[in-house]
């Protein structure tokens, strides 16, 4: 029996470069499990779908050598894993050229070259896109030498969206409602770094108040930070998935330096405790027939006390008020993305503060700065705490045991 899969598996992961970051082994899952779905669809046979199984599992291979001629590599490999199991010819021909239609320019003729097609480019109507979208920026950034700023990737891929088109009906059943709307977001987007290119076209809308009084939108620089330079202005930002991947990538830095800081206060907690305990049980009751252990012992528990109190406040959860009412959301100078800065509201008004929120792109920013910025203060109390407590362990130890010495040496 053919084992196609773990032949793939195995081979991609082991033989294809880290460096083509979308054309990865799940990529080639994905087209695995869209071309079965558009198949079993469509009430294809069973030959059917193994030829277009065995085609999603080989068709990328060829990317162990690079880019340029990869669908004829992929060929070269199928029918050399397939010739021990005298595969039939017929069924290996179908296999190769559905590998070969997966080519941008090589058109799809045939009923399975159609389905693969489909299916190697259903991540433009999957949900995913979004976070495939930045892997094929990567991907190009790292392997064609060719980086472009947001407003440029936006249009190239605009471009690519609106050109391409499924060809089986079940596809743009399953994937044509999901691109479209995709690709209205990234028309949206195109609008807005044009009229952030020319400010003289911008339509943006003023904001009313509940009065019906005219109020400013705030500009992300505004909200982000009071500080900020008079100069500084949204057309000096771009609000792209490079900034996405920023706001994303310092959350988990955070959330990183939180988790190692805990596990160190964890740590000196347990340590601190065990000497407390062995100290307790073992060298306070020989004080009366050994007085000069007091005070060697004193400074020791004295030492694991202060170190233990510093790793408890480096821990220590502080309690929020839990509430911000309509009025501060409306003034854009609430933080719903912290637990404990809503879990006194109701889920009504929770519900319609978010919904302000995702509507509203500059408040959305702001939000997520002024979280990280707190993250950030909560960040450096627990490690201010926590280096004073390996401080006073480091330099108490020693001050303990230099006293033990001097003790037995007297």
């Amino acid at each position: 029996m053919l084992d196609v899969e773990s032949y793939a598996v195995n081979f991609i992961t082991r033989n294809i470069s880290k460096d083509y970051a979308f054309h990865d082994l799940q990529h080639t899952i994905s087209v695995v499990e869209a071309a079965h779905k558009i198949g079993k669809s469509m009430d294809l046979n069973e030959a059917s779908l193994e030829i277009l199984q065995i085609a999603a599992w080989f068709h990328d291979m060829g990317y162990d050598q690079g880019r340029e001629g990869h669908e004829e590599r992929g060929c070269e490999y199928v029918a050399n894993f397939l010739r021990p199991f005298n595969y039939p010819a017929d069924k290996l021909e179908k296999i190769q050229n559905c590998i070969r239609a997966t080519h941008l320019n090589h058109p799809a003729k045939t009923e399975l070259e159609k389905i693969i097609c489909d299916a190697d480019l259903s991540h433009l109507g999957r949900r995913n896109y979004w976070d495939r979208c930045d892997l094929i920026r990567q991907e190009i950034a790292t392997t064609r030498d060719t980086v472009m700023t947001d407003e440029e990737w936006v249009s190239f891929e605009l471009g690519f969206m609106q050109a391409h088109s499924f060809n089986t009906p079940i596809a743009q059943e399953l994937y044509g409602n999901r691109k479209i709307k995709h690709i209205q977001k990234l028309e949206r987007r195109q609008k807005k770094y044009k009229e952030l290119s020319n400010p003289d076209t911008s339509t943006s809308l003023p904001i009313r108040n509940k009065k019906g009084k005219k109020k400013k939108k705030p500009s992300f620089s505004d909200l982000a930070s009071t500080n900020a330079s008079a100069d500084i202005n949204l057309k000096q930002i771009n609000l792209g998935r490079g900034v996405e991947t920023m706001y994303r990538t310092t959350y988990r830095t955070h959330i990183n330096l939180s988790s190692i800081a805990d596990n160190k206060a964890n740590i000196m907690l347990s340590i601190n405790a065990i000497i407390v305990s062995i100290t307790l049980s073992t060298l306070v009751p020989k004080f009366d027939s050994i007085p000069n252990l007091v005070i060697p012992t004193v400074v020791l528990l004295m030492v694991c006390l202060v170190a233990i109190i510093f790793a408890t406040l480096s821990t220590r959860p502080k309690i929020t008020e839990g509430r911000f009412t309509r009025k501060n959301i409306e003034e854009r100078n609430a933080n719903l993305l912290f637990f404990g800065n809503f879990y006194n509201m109701s889920l009504d008004d929770y519900n319609w503060g978010m919904l302000e929120m995702i509507k509203d792109e500059d408040f959305l920013y702001s939000s997520m700065t002024r979280d990280l910025y707190y993250l950030g203060i909560v960040l450096a109390k627990k490690y201010r705490y926590l280096s004073y407590c390996y401080a006073v362990f480091m330099y108490g130890l020693i001050i303990a045991v230099i006293t033990f010495a001097i003790v037995f040496i007297a």
